[in-house]
């Protein structure tokens, strides 16, 4: 931890997407050298942990179950929020599929909250244009969670699904309002973002930074709009584009805190003699 520190990472989200490579003495130790780093936690769950399944059986149970397990890992180790997956349409209208993920997220929560591993959950927004998980579903679902549940804006994802429409600050914005409207107060947005390949609006891998067309400093421009903090998550395929991001992030947020600083400034009231 203390070497992300170093190399300018304030934020680490560890992946559980593959299986679980951590236990609990090991979540522990993670969460004494994250404090010790000041470096933000979250963790993503497994990728065949999600809710919404056509019925209670033995999927959505082995869901339950590993979903159940990451809460723990996450308390343990102090993160902030556990990202997961929508799931899927599976044949059903939209409102259909979003009543079953919120149906099945009740029954989580119910079981979370008996064993005190109730921490905010994140559902992320995903990059396959007929898939469930828009930004809308994602904020439905949210709105609807009673602030537990918060959107996980994945601008990769949605700018493959838009078929590259996410290039300027007014794209980014509109997205990121949505969110703040139906996320608890001080509760950080929470983002992904890389580079990204797509075809037919549907995601196909990420890039380094700079080979596709989506760019960061308009998501920075957009974030220094919001008094809401914000964590960002790469997930770019190497270091390069790691650091090129948090440098046109931070470097797009102090020109906008310029700008509307002499914007205030030039608007101030003159004093004048008489």
């Amino acid at each position: 931890m203390s070497d992300l520190r170093g190399r300018g990472y304030s934020a680490c989200e560890i992946g559980f997407v593959g299986g679980f490579k951590l236990d609990y003495e090991q979540a522990a130790e993670l969460r004494a050298a994250a404090e010790a780093a000041d470096v933000g936690l979250s963790v993503h769950a497994p990728l065949a942990a999600f809710m919404g399944h056509a019925d209670d059986g033995k999927k959505f149970k082995m869901a339950l179950g590993m979903l159940d397990h990451t809460a723990g890992l996450a308390k343990t180790a102090g993160a902030e929020v556990i990202v997961f997956h929508p799931g899927f349409l599976l044949g059903r209208e939209r409102a259909d599929a979003i009543d079953a993920v919120l149906r099945q997220l009740g029954m989580l929560r119910e079981r979370l909250a008996a064993k005190d591993r109730l921490v905010p959950f994140g559902v992320e927004v995903m990059g396959r244009v007929r898939d469930l998980g828009t930004s809308d579903d994602v904020i439905e679902i949210s709105r609807r969670s009673d602030g537990w549940v918060r959107p996980v804006l994945d601008f990769a994802h949605m700018h493959a699904t838009s078929d590259g429409a996410f290039t300027d600050v007014e794209a980014f914005a509109a997205v990121l309002e949505s969110a703040d409207e139906v996320l608890e107060p001080g509760a950080p947005f929470h983002v992904h973002f890389s580079d990204i390949a797509f075809a037919n609006r549907n995601e196909t891998k990420h890039l380094p930074y700079g080979e596709g067309t989506l760019r960061a400093e308009p998501l920075g421009e957009a974030l220094a709009r919001f008094k809401r903090p914000a964590t960002v998550i790469s997930e770019s395929p190497d270091e390069a584009s790691h650091q090129a991001i948090r440098a046109a992030l931070e470097s797009a947020t102090v020109a906008s805190a310029r700008r509307r600083s002499k914007s205030s400034a030039s608007a101030a009231p003159r004093s004048r003699k008489s």
